[in-house]
């Protein structure tokens, strides 16, 4: 008995078990799917591309053609203007000190990037409308991230006013941050008055 342990030890340890039990594990990982076959991930991360890629999009043609502080009127109550935004979304913290203001950004940055996957990993893949807004929300974070590590700051320029009454500028990141947002909460009222199944 003692022989036959050692040899099916020395079966165990040799390459070509070993490649067999690889080969297992990488059969069982495609058979689970995924990242990359799971639905939820395809549209949340295209969702996300897309959000991203038009937001770097426009704020390298608002930096390169416009002055900084420049104004270009588009309707009555809306604008293009080109301001940089030291703070969070339609300008918080952006009064705070830079050594406190920045580092506490990037952490809520990171932190809801946490939630928003732990989120996403918990919705079902027939809730389309929430997976693409966790999607639009992702991709916006992203957008300003990238944006606050490269410049220290993000560059808005949407300018909605009327009369006397001015919003802060925002950009197309705050956008998909917000739309994501409203959608996901008015998704949790739904849901609150949905009576549980029996």
């Amino acid at each position: 008995a003692r022989r036959r342990r050692e040899v099916r030890t020395v079966l165990d340890r040799s390459p070509a078990r070993r490649r067999r039990r690889a080969s297992h594990a990488l059969r069982a990982m495609r058979r689970g799917g995924g990242v990359t076959r799971d639905p939820r991930w395809r549209l949340a991360l295209t969702v996300a591309s897309v959000v991203f890629v038009l937001d770097r999009l426009t704020k390298m043609l608002v930096e390169r053609t416009m002055t900084l502080e420049q104004t270009i009127d588009l309707l009555p109550f809306f604008a293009l203007t080109y301001v940089r935004n030291p703070g969070a979304a339609f300008g918080l913290f952006r009064n705070a000190p830079e050594p406190f203001r920045i580092p506490l950004l990037l952490v809520v940055t990171v932190v809801a990037f946490v939630v928003l996957v732990g989120y996403l990993r918990e919705t079902p893949a027939d809730r389309r409308v929430v997976v693409a807004a966790l999607g639009g929300v992702l991709g916006g974070a992203l957008g300003n991230l990238y944006c606050r590590v490269r410049y220290g700051e993000v560059i808005d320029f949407f300018h909605l006013h009327w009369g006397g009454w001015s919003w802060p500028m925002f950009n197309v990141a705050d956008s998909a941050i917000t739309v994501g947002v409203i959608v996901l909460l008015v998704n949790s009222l739904f849901d609150a008055k949905t009576p549980a199944p029996h």
